[in-house]
């Protein structure tokens, strides 16, 4: 009777792990099949925060683990350009660990206030500087905003829907304040007419030398194409030019040459002082400005490990390459008499991009999503790009190689 019961239990436990799992995944899957009700998600995310709250400690590590896995499963697709495919079963197992673990830490105390607390403070840490994983997306298109302050007033409201008896009509106040009316959009755009063409470059093509020349073909006939279209401006994605830039004195000056028709931002590497950069090259009227790329991928572009774990896992798995460098502050470009933030993929959903904005009101980021696709990356990026667009009030105008282009507005 007894095992029956344990067993029984047993059940329960990973039902309610899978759950919440579920529930905190859920946003992300009906954004990617365009399924957009905002009651819906409204609901979905309310459940989402009521099941962190409530599930037993022994349930919280399954949905860590589960939650990890639904929202990061992608990240073992770029394993097979590095010939590391066999390593992808050990890296989704990596990811669920650490965050089992993580989810885990939530419940290490009985009281359900202090649950509370320490799933509004997880919102302010990023594990080995990855911050992908942010409770407030579960908001992003629900009646909810998505500020810390909105965040902590539906952490609130649920826990008095779980601790009040007999007033939980009360718990609705929180959800009150935390309510985001739907406002019309303002239109405001840049001075500079910009072209921003689709890229579906595949990733086992896009580093082959023998295409190399085909690629910076296409990227020259975007350009004059941008040019016959009379744009301002003509935007490509991150490493369109998969070479170092700076060390190919012809393309650069055939660049430069028709900069005077039209400003060029591309993506490509840069050499300097014995260093890779990945960076964005602007040619404007016969200038060039480089912006090199503030925060790197980690363990894709850094290993946020110290120095020893560095080496070992670079000269391991990377054929000894070293992590790339990166500038110490973002870059802004002068398009039309208009400052225009410069980002480059991971960095455009870090508030690290974002700082020192001064007026700033446009941000041009580039990516390369070719490493990920097919899977939902796409997608969960572009809700942190919302994130990041309500939070600063900016509007982001992105160029991919991989998946669609598009615009956000603040």
């Amino acid at each position: 009777m007894f095992l029956v019961k344990r067993d029984n239990s047993n059940k329960n436990y990973i039902i309610k792990g899978f759950i919440t799992a579920i529930l905190l995944s859920a946003f992300i899957y009906l954004s990617y099949f365009d399924i957009q009700y905002k009651l819906l998600n409204t609901i979905l995310g309310i459940l989402a925060i009521y099941a962190l709250l409530v599930i037993p400690r022994t349930s919280l590590f399954l949905a860590g683990f589960l939650t990890a896995n639904l929202w990061f499963y992608w990240m073992a697709i770029s394993l097979q350009y590095y010939e590391l495919s066999y390593l992808a079963p050990v890296l989704l197992f990596a990811i669920g660990l650490g965050y089992g673990i993580i989810f885990t830490i939530l419940g290490i105390f009985k009281s359900t206030f202090i649950r509370l607390l320490l799933i509004f403070g997880f919102t302010f840490i990023a594990p080995f500087g990855f911050n992908w994983m942010k409770f407030e997306l579960l908001f992003i298109d629900s009646y909810f905003g998505v500020s810390k302050e909105d965040f902590a007033l539906i952490l609130v409201a649920v826990y008095m829907m779980i601790k009040l008896r007999r007033m939980k009509v009360l718990s609705f106040l929180p959800l009150l304040v935390a309510y985001q009316s739907t406002t019309g959009l303002y239109i405001d755009n840049p001075k500079a007419s910009m072209a921003i063409p689709q890229f579906n470059i595949t990733q086992d093509l896009k580093w082959k030398k023998n295409y190399k020349d085909t690629l910076i073909e296409k990227n020259l006939e975007e350009i004059d194409k941008a040019i016959l279209d009379k744009k301002d401006l003509l935007v490509l994605p991150e490493t369109s030019l998969p070479i170092i830039l700076n060390r190919n004195e012809l393309l650069l000056e055939h660049l430069s040459e028709r900069s005077n028709k039209i400003d060029i931002l591309v993506g490509s590497l840069y050499f300097e002082n014995q260093r890779v950069y990945n960076a964005t090259y602007h040619f404007s009227k016969g200038e060039l400005k480089i912006a090199k790329k503030v925060v790197l991928v980690p363990f894709g572009e850094e290993i946020p490990l110290p120095k020893f774990f560095v080496d070992l896992i670079n000269d391991t798995f990377y054929g000894g390459a070293q992590d790339y460098a990166k500038a110490q502050e973002p870059t802004d470009f002068i398009i039309k008499g208009q400052k225009i933030r410069n980002a480059i993929c991971y960095e455009a959903t870090t508030d690290k991009i974002f700082e020192n904005l001064n007026g700033v009101k446009y941000m041009i980021a580039t990516s390369n999503n070719a490493w990920f696709t097919p899977s939902i990356e796409p997608t969960l990026q572009k809700l942190l790009l919302r994130y990041y667009a309500k939070k600063y009030d900016v509007t982001i105008f992105h160029s991919i190689n991989g998946s669609e282009n598009y615009t956000i507005r603040p």
